[in-house]
């Protein structure tokens, strides 16, 4: 690729940065929810990740997903189901992701653009069982969030049993090598409860709000 395509490629994310932060800063408060693209109908993560889906909508957030199947369909139907808005923040691969549960889907060609947009416009994540993609979105959310170069969000990882090898290496490992501190890991919460996992996410959104009205209060 020449240098002049280069720099015309900078203009097409661009565009994608524009066109994500018109929609998407119109949208109120959401919860992302993460995880597998490969979870089947009828499958206890799917619907788990269904249950989630209504406790999003019922608490009065959108559903946020990356727009594709298994995990992604489970959370928006579930979030349809209970009278909820979804949001499907997709990529655009050789082989079309599909989701009929939308009610607003994006699509990007760039991963590093669309992951600013699930940062940026949710209040909190939900990391379901999944397989490399999951994992790069979940470390690059904690990473940021370590290094304090985004606002600090809630990360839920849901089914503690699918968690608890990773876990445990984070603290034999990471930890004892002092890679990371042994405080990094308060970043984390662990559930098997789709209720909880909404609940822990809902309540600090709410405490927050609370503090915002107070000083707006003390302002006046």
């Amino acid at each position: 690729m020449g240098r002049n395509e280069d720099t015309w490629r900078v203009f097409k994310i661009i565009s994608e940065f524009v066109d994500g932060f018109e929609k998407l800063s119109r949208t109120g408060p959401s919860i992302a929810v993460f995880g597998s693209a490969r979870a089947k109908e009828g499958e206890p993560l799917y619907e788990s990740v269904r249950e989630i889906g209504k406790e999003i909508a019922k608490a009065g957030f959108n559903v946020v997903t990356g727009g594709g199947p298994g995990v992604m369909e489970a959370a928006s139907r579930g979030g349809k189901e209970a009278g909820g808005k979804t949001i499907g923040i997709n990529i655009k691969l050789p082989k079309e992701q599909g989701n009929p549960y939308l009610d607003l889907r994006i699509d990007f060609n760039y991963f590093f653009v669309r992951k600013v947009m699930f940062k940026k416009y949710s209040n909190g994540i939900i990391i379901c069982p999944g397989g490399f993609g999951t994992m790069d979105e979940m470390f690059e959310v904690l990473t940021l969030i370590q290094t304090r170069k985004t606002r600090w969000t809630p990360v839920v990882l849901f089914d503690s049993k699918y968690w608890t090898d990773l876990i445990d290496f984070f603290k034999t490992h990471m930890v004892a090598k002092g890679f990371i501190h042994k405080t990094d890991l308060n970043l984390i919460k662990l559930t098997d409860d789709p209720k909880e996992a909404v609940r822990l996410i809902a309540d600090v959104y709410r405490s927050n709000e609370e503090t915002r009205t107070s000083l707006l209060d003390l302002e006046e």
